[in-house]
């Protein structure tokens, strides 16, 4: 049996501007590839020096590699973050000085890319909302992410954006509560948006949850910076047992459960995993 059979790999938790996300990636697995009797494998041991806070890396993502920002990570719920072994998202290495300039550099052409898109817009009287403009980061690439009631023959507009930025063009219609997401911000309640955040993936969320909370019905109370309902309006639900306080909720809990330690990731309560719920054992 291989030495390191069983032990966890390590992982660092990285944010990407300009929202406050920090998403987990899995650090290579220096200490277990690099065989002492290997001296042509000796390097790997310094390829990554130890991260710190503040250090900028290169991640592999699903869109391709991109620079973050590594952040520090909260102990308490370090292990809930914890990524897959077998996941796709990896540091590949420490960003070096070129790196972080070709970062700005984007970042000026993102700029740049959505001037001239929202002037294009206007001049052919699209019926969509210019959210934001990413470009990847080996340059081939410019996203641009959007809203709209209807579809949108936006064909024209591709063809000027392409042929001004001599790039591959992406244009992706996203919802209302992804361009929040996407933007960030600060809810009424003073603190920084939980889709932004922490919130994992958006769960329905109806008036007749304000109504078993006997809530307020007024509209701009309950709706959030995305126009939506308040995402907050589930965590506070009855559970099964009556408990209130963000117990396991009717709408999207075990309904058996009489934990009030808050919202999971699941939607249960907070000691529920992906599949059910940790106290009572519900499946």
């Amino acid at each position: 049996m291989p030495e390191h059979e069983g032990r966890e790999r390590p992982f660092v938790s990285v944010k990407f501007t300009p929202v406050g996300r920090a998403y987990t990636f899995l650090l290579p697995d220096l200490a277990f590839d690099a065989e002492p009797q290997a001296p042509e494998r000796a390097h790997l041991e310094t390829d990554i020096p130890p991260l710190a806070p503040g250090d900028a890396v290169v991640v592999d993502t699903p869109e391709g590699p991109a620079v973050g920002t590594v952040v520090r990570a909260i102990p308490q719920i370090a292990e809930r973050k914890r990524p897959a072994s077998d996941g796709s998202g990896v540091v590949v290495r420490k960003a070096t000085r070129e790196d972080v300039v070709a970062r700005l550099k984007h970042r000026q052409r993102e700029q740049d890319a959505q001037r001239i898109c929202l002037m294009k817009i206007r001049e052919r009287g699209l019926a969509m909302k210019l959210a934001r403009v990413e470009q990847v980061f080996d340059g081939s690439r410019l996203i641009f992410y959007y809203t709209a009631e209807g579809r949108v023959d936006f064909r024209e507009l591709v063809r000027d954006l392409a042929a001004h930025f001599r790039a591959r063009i992406e244009m992706r219609q996203i919802g209302v509560r992804d361009e929040a997401k996407m933007l960030g911000g600060y809810g009424s309640c003073g603190r920084p948006l939980c889709c932004t955040t922490w919130l994992q993936s958006f769960e329905p969320v109806s008036i007749k949850m304000a109504k078993q909370q006997k809530l307020s019905l007024n509209p701009s109370k309950l709706s959030g910076m995305c126009g939506r309902l308040k995402c907050c309006l589930r965590y506070e639900l009855p559970n099964g047992k009556g408990v209130k306080h963000a117990g396991c909720a009717d709408e999207g809990g075990c309904g058996n459960c009489s934990n009030p330690t808050g919202p999971g990731g699941g939607g249960g309560c907070g000691s529920c995993g992906s599949g059910g719920c940790g106290n009572c054992g519900q499946r």
